[in-house]
């Protein structure tokens, strides 16, 4: 059926469905676990009826991996000059990201609960961790291939080094209450570039 047989009141609105996500993130962001949001809790802080929700999500889990997703910023464009100024680029906007007090806060609880809901997990991370994953490992790989990084480079490794090491220090400061310093991917990357590089 075409979207102009469909009666009146009942197309899709995108108002209504931010107003969806934000109630989700909003209510996660207050402390609400996974285990306690209700698909009525959330119908009522976003002023529209559980049939709303239920016509765009077949349940809490999904609805919840929509609202995770659209925390992450679409991977920002790599120029492709050289490796090194890519990864800056790349950890720059995890920075940003993770240094955002809602977003921590939300992914953090979310991800802590992901053993009693893998199939949530699974699916936030194919949709929002894999696509970026795919990217970064392709960057690396260029990178061995136009003789930037060592050609026995471990890919994996290194992608977990530029990733874990730009989380532990934004989830984790040296000193609490200091702002993250912005010179921060640059030293990351360079210090992981020094071990990638071509053995002389």
């Amino acid at each position: 059926m075409s979207s102009a047989a469909r009666p009146a009141g009942r197309p899709r609105s995108m108002k209504a469905e931010r107003a969806i996500i934000e109630a989700t993130l909003d209510m996660m962001g207050e402390g609400l676990s996974v285990s306690d949001l209700s698909i009525e809790a959330v119908a009522a802080r976003a002023g529209v009826g559980k049939t709303t929700i239920y016509r765009r999500w077949a349940g809490k889990e999904d609805l919840i991996v929509d609202a995770l997703a659209s925390l992450k910023a679409p991977m920002p464009p790599l120029a492709g000059v050289s490796v090194r100024d890519d990864l800056i680029t790349y950890l720059t906007a995890t920075m940003r990201e993770s240094t955002e007090g809602r977003t921590r806060c939300i992914v953090t609880m979310a991800m802590g609960e992901a053993p009693r809901y893998p199939e949530m997990a699974a699916r936030f991370r194919q949709i929002a961790i894999e696509p970026r994953r795919a990217a970064v490992r392709a960057l690396l790989q260029r990178g061995i291939e136009s003789g930037e990084l060592r050609p026995d480079a471990d890919v994996e490794l290194a992608m977990s080094m530029l990733s874990g090491t730009m989380m532990w220090m934004t989830r984790w400061p040296v000193t609490d209450g200091e702002p993250v310093d912005e010179e921060l991917p640059a030293r990351i990357v360079d210090m992981v570039l020094t071990g990638l590089a071509p053995r002389s």
